[in-house]
């Protein structure tokens, strides 16, 4: 089971220390009390489901032998505006770039993430609406 300690630095700056012993900044901004000196955790959500879900799909990619040479993700979220502010809506957009890529291949490995492989996708996905969209770049 993974685990995370989170410690307050100062004011509203935490430190996240995950099981492997990376560590993320987190802060409000300074409306909120802090300094804005890292992520505010609300923003860390969809970072995670672009990376959990992106190694999935460049995994799958590379599986497939497809020449990737550029893979860039990119997440947008609309959250509830009553506390607790939920996600209600993400869209993560996969942009790939290479040389003879097959759109089957990406179509197909980003089913398999969105379905299958990627955990944070899933539990986002049980209170928020996902949509997704890809786009091919040939070069």
């Amino acid at each position: 089971m993974p685990n995370a300690k989170v410690t307050l630095v100062q004011d509203m700056q935490f430190l996240g220390v995950a099981d492997t012993g990376h560590a993320v900044v987190m802060d409000a901004p300074p409306s909120a009390g802090g300094k804005g000196t890292g992520s505010k955790p609300s923003e860390l959500l969809p970072m995670a489901f672009g990376g959990c879900s992106g190694m999935d799909v460049i995994s799958i990619l590379r599986k497939k032998k497809q020449n990737v040479t550029k893979f860039e993700i990119n997440v947008s979220g609309e959250m509830a505006k009553d506390y607790p502010h939920l996600y209600t809506e993400m869209h993560i957009e996969y942009v790939v770039t290479g040389k003879d890529i097959s759109e089957d291949a990406v179509k197909r490995a980003i089913e398999l993430s969105l379905e299958k492989y990627c955990s944070v996708g899933a539990t986002l996905g049980k209170a928020a609406k996902i949509t997704h969209s890809y786009k091919v770049i040939q070069e």
